[in-house]
C-alpha cells in the first residue's frame, strides 16, 4: 500500500479546489500560480509512481479524488470562459463595450 501516492492526489485535489475558490471569486492570478503548483504535484507524483503502486481499495479512492477533480476542472473552464473571450477580444485590439 502506498499512502506517499495517494497524498500526492489528495495534495492536487486541495490545489484543484483551491483553483476553482479563487476562479469563482475571480482571481485568475491566484488559478495560474495554483495551476503551477498542480504541475509540480503531478511531475512528483509521475515520478513516484513509477516505483509504487495502490492497492485495490487504495484505487478506488484514488478513482473518487480523480473525479471531484475532474469536476473541479469542468467548472473552473466553465469560468473561465467568459474571461478568456475578453482576453481574446484584447489581444485582437477590440475592447467589450460594458453597459
Amino acid at each position: 500500500m502506498s499512502t506517499q501516492l495517494l497524498s500526492y492526489y489528495e495534495a492536487i485535489e486541495q490545489a484543484s479546489a483551491d483553483m476553482l475558490s479563487a476562479a469563482r471569486s475571480g482571481n485568475w492570478d491566484e488559478v495560474v500560480k495554483l495551476e503551477g503548483a498542480c504541475v509540480l504535484l503531478i511531475s512528483q507524483l509521475k515520478h513516484a509512481a513509477g516505483s509504487q503502486q495502490l492497492g485495490p481499495d487504495e484505487a478506488q479512492l484514488k478513482t473518487r479524488i480523480m473525479q471531484r477533480i475532474l469536476v473541479n476542472d469542468a467548472e473552473i473552464r466553465h469560468l473561465a470562459e467568459p474571461w478568456l473571450e475578453d482576453l481574446d477580444q484584447l489581444m485582437k485590439g477590440k475592447s467589450k463595450t460594458v453597459h
